[in-house]
């Protein structure tokens, strides 16, 4: 069974969720926060699988508490809800700990879908829509961003500390990741077989301490191993 916190300020909007998520047999809502100080505390109290995170709400926004959350370093794992596909918030959301994004108007088989699959570890962005994302992005980052300091003391790519435990081997696939190929793509292209690349990949996410492939995406832009087009 999967446990779900829905967070947003609309209660129509929230009784929509629900509504569909416990039509499901393998999903229940554990409970409702209208703002991100009470996503906050729920979360700590409830312990849910997945929190269904709103953007713009009053008070602490769905960003902050996603922070907050994924800070706390438990189990939970936030999907973001944007407005647009490719808004400002849906790169900060996920710098910020989330796991995916999904926009509002998304069929409900698609956010059931994403919400399982955040559930079971994976990230809900498809590498090539996350490419997209944060190329289109990374270009308005304020100076002074990870995106700018994290290449280490001497600004080279590749240097950043959170890489200094990866083998060649996991670099190169890490720096494939960030372009958007798919595990299978991986395997081909690398001559591969997908059982080893999905092992590369887990100990590349391990040894990073990201959470998803949606962390690890950004940690290639991040270490300067990929650079938007």
């Amino acid at each position: 069974m999967t446990t779900v916190l829905i967070a947003d300020d609309q209660a129509l909007q929230r009784f929509g969720f629900r509504m569909l998520l416990e039509s499901q047999d393998d999903m229940t809502v554990l409970g409702e926060a209208a703002n991100g100080s009470e996503a906050v505390r729920m979360t700590a109290e409830l312990n849910p699988d997945v929190v269904l995170m709103d953007v713009r709400m009053p008070g602490l926004d769905g960003i902050e508490a996603t922070r907050r959350i994924t800070a706390a370093g438990d189990r939970t794992r936030v999907l973001i809800l944007t407005t647009f596909d490719l808004d400002e918030y849906a790169y900060s959301g996920l710098r910020a700990g989330a796991s995916g994004f999904l926009v509002k108007d998304a069929q409900p088989e698609e956010l059931l879908a994403g919400i399982r699959a955040v559930a079971t570890g994976d990230a809900v962005v498809a590498p090539s829509l996350t490419r997209r994302l944060l190329d289109a992005y990374v270009h308005h980052l304020p100076s002074g961003t990870p995106q700018d300091t994290g290449r280490g003391a001497q600004g080279k790519p590749g240097q950043d500390p959170r890489l200094s435990a990866l083998t060649e081997r996991e670099r190169e696939i890490l720096t494939v990741v960030g372009r958007g190929w798919t595990n299978t793509e991986i395997a081909a292209r690398l001559h591969l077989a997908e059982s080893t690349v999905k092992t590369h990949v887990g100990r590349i996410l391990a040894k990073t301490n990201s959470r998803d492939r949606v962390q690890a995406v950004i940690l290639a832009y991040d270490a300067g191993l990929v650079h938007p087009s």
